[in-house]
């Protein structure tokens, strides 16, 4: 469904991504964890096109593209088949909850305004948000609004959906509820990558676990294997000293 072969990204002198190779399966849920700077959002963003790779090769279903050589066509068939959540939502200010969902229907999908309409209210409803349609993100908390992301990123029906950090930016008590509408997305079947460094969360919702350092993938394997039976030293140092860290936070508080 997609796979990518030997992506490379550099940001001047900086290598980012060197040489990454991925497959994933129709409906996977695959969550990529590791320290911060490792490469990890950098991935989604090629997947999007948002950053331009160096070099590789990458296969969405039908379309396959060469990065080195990729077209303005190729580039709109990966937008139109990917939707991204980003960290920081993303909304237009001037726009209402409903009109942000309804945006890139209208604009990219060319639907009619009334089609559009119909299918973003019933999104809100699905995210818990159909009585805030009419306001504007500056009235919605940070929960609120990342759960207007996902439903705008949902409407345009994507093969893939991609989750930078959903809830990086926002306060602790608005986690739980972004959470637990990425994962109702889940059940869904929809294929999504997600990067996040909520453990217990990506333990939960994954089929996939993938573990990156230094731009490169350095173990993938079920949350079973990869949380419980890693076989990489690295992968279990990471994960030893999450846990630390999350027991001693508890603990200050």
């Amino acid at each position: 469904m997609l796979d990518i072969q030997n992506l490379r990204v550099s940001f001047g002198d900086v290598e980012v991504l060197k040489g990454v190779d991925l497959a994933v399966h129709k409906g996977d849920v695959v969550t990529f964890i590791g320290p911060s700077g490792t490469g990890k959002t950098t991935i989604l963003k090629c997947i999007n096109y948002l950053v331009e790779p160096d070099e590789g090769q990458m296969q969405l279903s039908n379309l396959a593209v060469d990065f080195k050589t990729i077209n303005k066509k190729e580039i709109l068939q990966l937008r139109r088949n990917t939707a991204m959540v980003f960290q920081q939502f993303n909304l237009f200010k001037n726009k209402t909850v409903v009109e942000n969902v309804m945006d890139a229907q209208i604009a990219v999908q060319k639907k009619p305004k009334k089609v559009a309409y119909e299918k973003s209210m019933d999104l809100l409803n699905k995210v818990g948000l159909a009585e805030k349609a009419n306001e504007y993100p500056s009235r919605l908390s940070g929960g609120q609004q990342q759960r207007v992301s996902i439903a705008r990123a949902l409407a345009v029906e994507p093969e893939v959906i991609l989750f930078d950090e959903p809830t990086s930016s926002l306060d602790p008590e608005l986690v739980a509820e972004v959470l637990k509408v990425i994962e109702k997305v889940a059940k869904t079947g929809v294929t999504i990558l997600l990067v996040t460094h909520e453990m217990d969360f990506a333990r939960k919702v994954s089929n996939k676990i993938v573990f990156m350092e230094k731009g490169n993938i350095v173990e993938e394997g079920t949350p079973e294997q990869i949380f419980e039976n890693a076989q990489n030293e690295r992968t279990k140092q990471f994960l030893k000293n999450y846990y630390a860290e999350a027991v001693e936070a508890v603990g200050v508080r």
